[in-house]
């Protein structure tokens, strides 16, 4: 798998229709969910698309890292997404692994919070990451708050 992570700008169009792509296919369809996907979150100066890319030039992993102050007042991880070509391979901790990289190679003095949805809290807390909210329901999907704490 080659990984890139790029810019808003320093995306291919190519590269931003496969990414927008497969957010719907998982996030709208699969999981049949509509809801604004396009949140203008993607074009922040500052946001981190991270692109896991099989042999064949398919985006098989994504995941999107915001600046603090977008979506918490934290860092945040969010869209994680594997195709489901790719999934049950470790190829989601991976990408977790490397966005987290991201994330403190950018903001070394910031924490981690992401919303995920609440079955995969397990996933989350074997990367470290420990629930600070309750399950709420998003988009009508049950999601609670993680943090990852990284400050000392």
């Amino acid at each position: 798998m080659l990984w890139k992570s790029l810019a808003f700008s320093e995306l291919t169009l190519d590269e931003l229709y496969d990414i927008l792509k497969l957010r719907v296919d998982v996030f709208v369809v699969e999981q049949n969910c509509p809801y604004p996907e396009l949140d203008n979150k993607d074009r922040q100066s500052q946001t981190q698309h991270l692109l896991g890319i099989d042999e064949q030039g398919t985006i098989q992993a994504y995941a999107r890292v915001l600046a603090p102050g977008v979506s918490y007042p934290e860092v945040s991880i969010g869209r994680v997404i594997v195709a489901e070509a790719s999934r049950g391979q470790g190829v989601a901790h991976t990408l977790m692994q490397k966005a987290i990289s991201i994330a403190v190679r950018k903001w070394p003095e910031q924490n981690i919070q992401l919303g995920g949805q609440a079955h995969l809290t397990d996933f989350y807390q074997q990367l470290g990451f420990k629930p600070v909210s309750d399950i709420y329901l998003e988009d009508g999907i049950p999601h609670l708050d993680m943090l990852l704490s990284l400050k000392q």
